[in-house]
């Protein structure tokens, strides 16, 4: 019998590059142990008053103890919306004139304010200006809703440092592709660079002189490492630094990595335009509400003291400064013709091998060897893999063969290094799968 047809996109959708080797991994028969570095899937506790409530959700003082969990107003509840503001206030921003709609996850947020500033679906108009490579759910979100992306590009270079474009060069690019919007990362994924006030500066300069919208991605703020650094954000930035930007600024937001509650799939967008936050609750009516558990965690944080945030933000740097350094030193150590970039922010840094990699070598196909059949033993006699993440999809519009690991994983950091290193050596130099034409791969860890 004739089956009913799906549509050309859903036909034509691959997986997520950041899911891609899990999907591989799991139909091996007999597997590894895993070591999972393909996505920023924080394992770590949440703040001690988020695992509070989250601990007593049936308790007596609990608004779920009878068993009820309702819709919430589609902007978000009055103290999740005030977690949002209190963190921002609590990292030195004035809030006032700012408003929130409460968002199931960031990937939501950058859905809703897609449509809000680009062109209309399926048109060349007005489209997101990224930096290359960015965030590959920026892509997938424009490409399901009809949205275009076009990205400026930045390049790695041997010392290990990001080369952001120059002013003139991102203007140009304004003039050529006519955005709606900047979108700026400033603790970048999936390069761990961090965008300075300065930088911002000179970028959101852009935005008021050709009146573009400036969307940040502030999922990492706070996640910095060198000491003394000032806190990034386009909340910093006011009319007299830059006249003419308030007004224009949105910023996303996410419970997911600073607070460590990737699955409460909670996010927000903040502005300081009431037209913006109007709409996009008008839009967001369509989704009913975020989700009312996930927002009622994530809103202890509204009474928390600003010293005691300080020293939440604290706690996760000291724990990522150390994984990160312990990381690059140790590659550099173990294969020291890898140019791996210097980690700045977030938790992610990246590894280019072109110094290393034959003719032929496929960043896509290595991800999905090390899915499918890397194993290497180790001292205590038990085979491990690695799960990269190709991070072709954060090159926007470009055939670039990269790989992503993330650097939240509880192994110790030379044992990542090690399996890199042997997995990268053996496919070299045994696996069939390098006899292509020549693509030099960027990874990223």
């Amino acid at each position: 019998m004739k089956q009913p047809e799906l549509s050309p996109y859903m036909m034509a959708r691959k997986p997520s590059g950041i899911r891609l080797g899990q999907i591989k991994f799991l139909e091996r028969k007999n597997p590894p142990i895993l070591v999972n570095g393909s996505i920023g899937n924080v394992m770590r506790p949440m703040h001690p008053a988020m695992q509070r409530r989250l601990f007593d959700l049936g308790g007596v003082n609990s608004p779920f103890h009878n068993g009820i969990v309702p819709y919430v107003p589609t902007t978000g509840t009055d103290e999740c919306r005030e977690a949002f503001l209190h963190i921002l206030r609590s990292q030195g921003f004035d809030t006032t004139g700012l408003d929130v709609l409460v968002t199931d996850g960031a990937s939501m947020a950058m859905e809703i304010i897609m449509l809000g500033v680009c062109g209309g679906a399926g048109e060349e108009e007005r489209p997101l200006l990224m930096f290359n490579p960015s965030y590959t759910n920026y892509d997938a979100v424009g490409l399901r809703i009809g949205r275009k992306t076009v990205t400026v590009d930045r390049e790695l270079n041997e010392n290990g440092e990001f080369e952001l474009p120059s002013v003139e060069t991102v203007e140009q690019r304004i003039i050529d592709t006519k955005p709606g919007a900047l979108l700026i990362i400033p603790y970048d994924n999936p390069t761990g660079q961090l965008f300075s006030k300065e930088t911002l500066i000179e970028y959101t300069k852009l935005c008021v002189k050709h009146n573009l919208w400036i969307i940040s991605d502030e999922a990492y703020r706070e996640l910095a490492y060198e000491k003394g650094k000032e806190t990034s954000s386009i909340w910093a930035l006011t009319d007299k630094d830059v006249p003419g930007i308030e007004g224009r600024r949105i910023s996303l937001e996410t419970a997911s990595k600073v607070w460590n509650a990737c699955g409460l799939r909670i996010g927000a967008i903040i502005t300081d335009n009431k037209l913006c936050y109007e709409k996009s609750v008008a839009e967001y009516t369509a989704n009913l509400s975020a989700n009312t558990l996930g927002q009622y965690i994530f809103g202890a944080l509204a009474h928390e003291s600003h010293a005691e945030l300080h020293n939440w933000y604290e706690q996760q740097r000291d724990y990522y400064r150390k994984m990160i350094f312990e990381l690059y030193e140790g590659f550099k150590e173990v294969e020291p013709d890898f140019i791996v970039s210097r980690p700045e922010a977030s938790i992610y840094f990246v590894i280019d091998v072109r110094k290393v990699a034959k003719p032929g070598f496929d960043g896509v196909e290595f991800a999905s060897w090390c899915a499918e059949h890397g194993a290497v033993s180790l001292d205590d006699g038990k085979e491990y893999t690695l799960l990269m993440a190709p991070l072709n999809g954060f090159y926007s519009g470009k055939k670039v063969k990269i790989i992503q690991a993330e650097r939240n994983c509880a192994y110790p950091s030379v044992k990542i290094q090690t399996y890199c290193a042997w997995h990268l050596n053996y496919y070299l130099n045994y696996s069939e799968l390098t006899k292509h034409n020549d693509r030099r791969s960027i990874i990223l860890i």
